[in-house]
């Protein structure tokens, strides 16, 4: 497993043109798997949406300049392919809320698989009311775990523009929590 993280850590750091592809798929796919669900792909479409990332990243790998980091790159795909997909889904417009949702191992009854797939909702639609810039930034820090300086290497922007984004998606997620708790409330 050591070993494993610590290849991780090389292929987030090398350059692409260095590595061999099946290096970054197996360093990547974890990663982006959960960033393209975080940001807005739907679960029927997510495997696809890895292999189109996982694609480009197979035919662009080795035409790749030195300064871009593997991690960089997929996850600048990633961003791409995602919005491609949201995109995608705002032209079919449907309305099937029963969508398959993420199957929880550990839960003990159906009343806690109930409320899971509830909660992947209710985060998949606060997600859904950020812009796209906050979107990623808010997934990033308070999803994925990563600290400021790990995302400005990772999308190269500003950390002064990340921790803004940060303050104004934190800002915007808890306003759109509160509207849907005042919502619920009447309702009840």
């Amino acid at each position: 497993m050591v070993e494993a993280l610590r290849a991780n850590e090389l292929v987030a750091d090398e350059a692409p043109a260095n590595l061999p592809f099946d290096r970054v798929y197996e360093a990547n796919f974890p990663f982006a798997w959960r960033m393209l669900r975080r940001l807005g792909v739907q679960d029927p479409d997510v495997s696809d949406a890895v292999q189109d990332v996982f694609a480009v990243v197979s035919r662009r790998l080795s035409e790749l300049s030195s300064e871009v980091t593997a991690r960089s790159f997929v996850y600048g795909t990633i961003v791409r392919v995602a919005h491609e997909y949201r995109r995608k889904q705002r032209r079919l417009v449907t309305t099937d809320e029963d969508s398959p949702e993420l199957p929880d191992p550990g839960a003990r009854s159906a009343l806690d698989q109930l409320e899971l797939a509830r909660d992947i909702r209710l985060l998949d639609a606060l997600l859904a009311e950020l812009d796209e810039d906050k979107r990623q930034v808010f997934v990033l820090v308070e999803l994925e775990q990563l600290s400021v300086p790990e995302i400005a290497v990772l999308t190269r922007w500003n950390t002064n523009t990340i921790y803004s984004r940060l303050r104004a998606a934190r800002a915007a997620f808890d306003s759109a929590l509160a509207r849907h708790r005042a919502k619920t409330r009447r309702t009840i």
